[in-house]
Formats: C-alpha cells, structure tokens, sequence
C-alpha cells in the first residue's frame, strides 16, 4: 500500500505469517484513513522488535482489503522470507 509520501508498505496475509513467533501487545494507535491499529512484538527479537508489527483488524471500508493481514517496520526485522 503507499499513502502520502510514505514508503510502500506490504500487508502480509496472516495466514502466511507464523503467528506462534509473534506476542500481542497493548500498544495501539489510530490512522483517520484506516482505523484503529493493534501492535505484535517479535517475540525472539529483542528490544529492537516490540511493536514491531501492526494490524488494523477492523480498518474502514475503504482499506478493507488489509484486514486480516500484517505489516512489518522494515527497520526492526531483519528479512521477510517466502517459505514453500
């Protein structure tokens, strides 16, 4: 997705992320364009990577394609791989 003069950001499908590697936590913010958004931290990752994925589980009908999916801050992980 690329909003604004943002960097692209890729929302990856849930069902293609290991979720058992991710923590939930109380952390959430709010975009006026997508909604609410809830925070995973990399459980394995250290400081660096609290908060280090997001999601809008019920984002507004205009971005409603990202629900169900995750994005990740490129700067606190250290690659994104496609496994078989």
């Amino acid at each position: 997705m690329r909003e604004a003069g943002y960097p692209a950001v890729f929302y990856v499908p849930r069902k293609d992320v290991d979720m058992t590697k991710l923590a939930r936590t109380d952390h959430a913010t709010y975009c006026p364009y997508k909604g609410d958004a809830a925070y995973f931290s990399i459980a394995s990752g250290g400081a660096r990577a609290v908060n280090a994925v997001w999601t809008y589980e019920s984002p507004f009908p205009a971005v409603e394609p990202i629900r169900e999916h995750l994005a990740f801050y490129t700067d606190r992980v250290d690659s994104i791989e496609e496994q078989a």
